[in-house]
């Protein structure tokens, strides 16, 4: 597949983006370049290849999931500044 200069200009407009006229033969130039980039990507044969968290092999920390109720609002609110009927109190902002 290949950019011309007035899909250089179609894609610059969806992305807002100004582009002078004397510019667009360098803008189609590289949209070409990273789709060519792109074609190399889709020759790799990436069958048997597991996703990667990191470059290092590790795996995610996980906790167990355990359902808990809290129960913890008093302890929560005791170090707010100001607190009511088991909520923050907060300035009025909005008149």
């Amino acid at each position: 597949m290949s950019i011309d200069e007035s899909t250089a200009a179609k894609v610059a407009k969806l992305a807002r983006i100004k582009v002078e006229e004397k510019d667009l033969p360098a803008l189609a130039q590289e949209f070409n370049a990273v789709l060519g980039f792109i074609e190399q990507l889709n020759e790799v044969d990436v069958e048997g290849v597991e996703p990667m968290v990191s470059v290092t092999p590790m795996r995610l920390k996980r906790r167990e999931d355990v359902i808990s109720d809290g129960d913890q609002q008093e302890k929560i609110l005791k170090n707010a500044p100001d607190a009511r009927e088991g909520f923050f109190a907060v300035p009025k902002v909005v008149e």
